[in-house]
């Protein structure tokens, strides 16, 4: 009888664990294209397209970008108050000395807007376009 009951509660749990699987493994994805642009080379734009589980952040598309797909990569910093923010990209780093960093945008009809949140806390939309422009900020 106890051997019965130890081999029933196996094939519970073990049933709860697949299916917590399958629920994971099915959650809905949205698609997203990133585009790196660097205002201060005459590089052409890299394009790169992934995905991230709906619900999900910036930070895991680039994550997944950077496993999937040779020649991106990204670093980021964490500022105590701020959250994470970029800081390098593709071997690109924004120096305080001359005032460069990288934008977060999002682009929509060729209209550009600036992220109001940083890559560890944005929700991207399915088929949004999200931009990392490195640029110089105005002396």
């Amino acid at each position: 009888m106890a051997s019965t009951r130890t081999t029933l509660l196996f094939v519970v749990l073990l049933l709860f664990s697949i299916q917590g699987a399958l629920t994971i493994r099915g959650q809905a994805s949205v698609s997203i294209q990133l585009s790196v642009i660097n205002d201060l080379s005459n590089m052409s734009p890299e394009n790169y397209f992934t995905s991230v589980l709906k619900g999900g952040v910036l930070l895991g598309a680039l994550r997944r970008i950077q496993q999937t797909q040779p020649g991106f990569e990204f670093t980021v910093a964490e500022d105590p108050n701020y959250g994470l923010f970029l800081e390098s990209v593709n071997g690109v780093a924004g120096s305080e000395q001359d005032q460069t960093y990288w934008e977060i945008l999002s682009e929509n009809s060729e209209q550009y807007k600036r992220l109001n949140v940083g890559i560890g806390c944005y929700t991207p939309a399915e088929n949004e376009h999200i931009v990392l422009r490195f640029a110089t900020r105005a002396k």
